[in-house]
């Protein structure tokens, strides 16, 4: 899926443009399919120059703000403003400098990995040797200069996105819409894409990332909305929406699950706080406010009660357990709608 693009030349990446500080303001965007609110109010703002997350369970609303502030659908209620244009009064202005790449890839199989590019080139009136200039960038930028003449049919799925991926900036968008990225890829391939996506933010391109992958959030956002029942219910760095869960905690696994009660019992002590317990993975855990001290203090004490031991270690909040915290603490948000958002 692509937003359509008008023939006019994108900005460059990077130069500032009316919407100043922010590539990104929606205020109070309502979207209805039927009585069914699939956005209740959306209230976001991107900055220029980031990459920010959009995260959310099914059914949250992410899919539809993005089809909104692409202008594939318009709002009911509410101001959205994408590069300093207004989506509903200036919609052909907002598709001239943005980018959009969906789930699923949309190059054409039957054609080279050139032959896709020089195609999207011409179609966005670069001119023969234009098109054939900006598929050689695109093609050495994505490491895909060694498969240029081979079909995209044969490409791995990871080699298939970043073509993808790069038939999106043939005309350098000011503002890219990644939806679901990486999608069904291989960790290398996963890692391809990250790689690509920081560059392309290095070069002064704004992402806005939805994603059901809570560590490629992590990986890649400079700050992250959590959406929920149509709304922002959270919005932070990710370490930022990671501090809701607390401290860092220092974790034991043991050898044999006998010295459970035992070990408990010592970590609470060198702790000084409660422990949870897991029977089934003989995981013992606590929060810790000096990961040093607690770390040496408790391998110290459980190696003079005799406790054999397979792990030890810290770990701080991840944002899985932010993720699942924060959209719990406002209910379930599994609605029925044909809307996929």
């Amino acid at each position: 899926m692509r937003a359509s693009v008008s023939a006019e030349r994108r900005q460059p990446a990077g130069e500032v443009t009316a919407g100043g500080r922010y590539t990104i303001r929606a205020e109070g965007v309502r979207k209805l399919y039927g009585r069914f609110a699939a956005l209740d109010g959306l209230d976001l703002t991107v900055e220029r120059g980031t990459v920010h997350g959009l995260l959310g369970p099914n059914g949250a609303g992410k899919t539809t703000a993005v089809r909104v502030l692409t202008t594939l659908s318009r709002a009911d209620a509410g101001r959205a403003e994408v590069c300093g244009l207004d989506v509903r009064a200036e919609p052909e202005k907002v598709r001239a400098r943005i980018g959009l790449t969906g789930q699923y890839a949309a190059v054409d199989e039957t054609l080279s990995g050139r032959q896709n590019l020089v195609l999207f080139g011409r179609l966005f009136k670069l001119g023969r040797r234009g098109a054939a200039r900006r598929a050689e960038e695109l093609l050495e930028q994505f490491g895909l200069t060694e498969a240029a003449d081979r079909s995209a049919g044969q490409y791995s799925g990871g080699m298939r996105r970043r073509l993808d991926l790069a038939a999106g900036l043939v005309l350098t968008p000011e503002l890219l819409f990644l939806d679901e990225p990486t999608t069904g890829l291989d960790p290398r391939s996963r890692n391809q894409v990250w790689a690509t996506i920081r560059s392309l933010v290095g070069l002064g391109t704004t992402v806005l990332l939805t994603t059901q992958y809570l560590e490629e959030a992590d990986q890649l956002a400079d700050r992250i909305s959590v959406l929920n029942r149509g709304r922002v219910v959270s919005e932070g760095t990710p370490d930022q929406l990671k501090s809701v869960m607390g401290a860092d905690r220092v974790e034991v696994v043991l050898r044999d699950t006998d010295d459970l009660d035992r070990a408990a019992s010592i970590v609470r002590a060198v702790t000084g706080g409660p422990a949870e317990v897991d029977t089934d993975t003989r995981r013992i855990s606590a929060p810790t406010v000096d990961r040093v001290s607690a770390l040496t203090g408790l391998a110290r004490a459980l190696h003079d009660a005799h406790v054999a031991l397979t792990d030890i270690g810290t770990r701080g909040p991840t944002l899985d357990e932010a993720f699942l915290h924060l959209t719990a603490e406002h209910g379930d948000a599994t609605r029925t709608t044909t809307e996929a958002a």
